[in-house]
């Protein structure tokens, strides 16, 4: 079993406290939280142990799972790391590139295995449907929340939207080509509300739009490419496909049939993938204890993770132009 402490002791900090313990393939050792007051309340409520010292937790454990405010990721990763500790950290992965990249640089150096944890790749909706995904060329998305203080420390993009720019760039084989957003700060001293729309080199266009002072939640994704459409709700965990072939010379009573103006007939039919319910945050803690075992590439590496925050980083710059 591999050690593991967490670092952050707040709201998801408890719940990969949880899993961990729960865990077979990790050892909870214990965590550090620098709010004394509310690391005092966790580990008498949960039992677990509570370190005073966040350097004497990395030097008991093998893995340490960063679940602190962004802003600190950088310094608790680059601590871990330079112990030579394997190292999960929350979305986004650092609060600048530099950061992250110097990250890169340290993981490189010391051999160590990173993940990011950008869950929804690991949602069952998303696992249904990623491989149908092909070479798509129209995605839209819309990430909607209720307003919750937490996570109101950085811009919505890296707070909601980074998901989805993520999971985009996991089925998009092209190298970004041109970004224009805008963004609007109604009541965070940063933008509450983004829309975005990247351009790749491959002719795939993606509009996203987050919003963080929404009147009710909604995750949604859709990929629109040759004779396929493919919605994903990752809030509800369902999925739609809906495909086209060559129209039969004598449909069926109930075949759906369409005729483009050149006489093409095509028919449209629905599948229907088995979404296979998860606990998408012990998922994706249990792929990477599986990753440092097998000595292999974790699903969200640090460098997906940089990616990502590139991308979010130049949204973000064209609220300034």
């Amino acid at each position: 079993m591999l050690k593991v402490g967490v670092l952050g002791a707040g709201h998801l900090g408890k719940i990969h406290l949880r899993l961990l313990n729960e865990s077979e393939k990790y050892e909870l050792v214990g965590f550090y939280d620098p709010d004394a007051i509310n690391a005092k309340k966790v580990a008498e409520e949960f039992g677990y142990s509570n370190f005073e010292n966040i350097n004497t937790l990395i030097d008991a454990v093998d893995v340490i799972d960063i679940v602190t405010p962004t802003l600190s990721h950088y310094d608790c990763a680059r601590k871990a790391i330079e112990k030579g500790k394997h190292i999960f950290i929350e979305k986004p992965i650092t609060n600048t590139l530099e950061e992250a990249e110097e990250l890169l640089s340290l993981e490189k150096k010391h051999n160590i295995l990173g993940q990011v944890g950008h869950v929804e790749r690991f949602n069952p909706a998303f696992i249904a449907v990623k491989d149908q995904i092909k070479s798509p060329m129209f995605i839209e998305t819309h990430r909607l929340a209720e307003f919750n203080p937490r996570g109101t420390d950085v811009p919505v993009v890296l707070d909601l939207m980074i998901h989805d720019i993520d999971a985009i760039l996991s089925v998009v084989d092209s190298e970004v080509k041109q970004i224009n957003a805008s963004g609007v700060s109604v009541i965070s001293n940063s933008p509450d509300i983004a829309n975005a729309r990247i351009e790749f080199e491959n002719g795939c266009v993606a509009n996203l739009t987050a919003s963080r002072i929404s009147l009710k939640n909604m995750r949604k994704s859709r990929f629109f490419q040759k004779d396929a459409y493919i919605s994903v709700d990752f809030l509800e965990k369902k999925v739609e496909v809906v495909k086209m072939k060559n129209a039969p010379e004598k449909p069926g009573d109930f075949d759906m049939i369409l005729q483009n103006a050149e006489g093409v007939k095509k028919q449209i039919y629905f599948e229907n993938p088995d979404v296979i319910a998860n606990n998408a945050i012990a998922d994706e803690l249990e792929t990477f204890a599986s990753a440092i075992e097998n000595k292999t590439t974790p699903i969200v590496s640090l460098t997906q993770g940089t990616k990502a925050l590139k991308v979010a980083l130049q949204i973000i710059d064209c609220f300034k132009n």
